[in-house]
């Protein structure tokens, strides 16, 4: 039972071996000279100005996050629309479709749920009466 297994073991020892001898290789080799300059949060000749802890709006993340989660949706319908057809053909297209469905469903909960609570909005004009 182990023997079927041994292609996989072999490729993942090598896997490890190369991970941890190329950090090894690298820890040894590479030049480790720090200096003030370097030690300086940008290094592009300038000198910082203030301190490079900035705060940001958090809903540029989220806005961010949400497009990443509706481009992965295309990468999962794209390859079931390819062989949508072939599910029809076996006579598991209502299945199929029933899963899509479920998928979509579930994904527009959640787009539902980001526009009332107005992520995706850039910006929010805020009154000061």
């Amino acid at each position: 039972m182990l023997f079927n297994y041994a292609n996989v073991i072999i490729f993942l020892s090598f896997a490890v071996l190369f991970v941890v001898g190329s950090l090894v290789v690298v820890k040894l080799i590479a030049p480790n000279k720090p200096s003030k300059e370097k030690a300086l949060p940008y290094e592009c000749g300038e000198e910082p100005i203030g301190s490079s802890k900035i705060r940001f709006n958090s809903r540029y993340f989220v806005f961010a996050l949400l497009f990443l989660v509706f481009d992965v949706e295309i990468a999962f319908l794209y390859p079931t629309a390819v062989v949508f057809r072939k599910w029809v053909e076996n006579g598991l297209g209502w299945i199929a479709f029933l899963e899509i469905t479920i998928f979509l469903l579930i994904l527009m909960v959640g787009l539902i749920y980001a526009w009332a609570r107005g992520d995706l909005e850039w910006v929010r004009s805020v009154r000061k009466d």
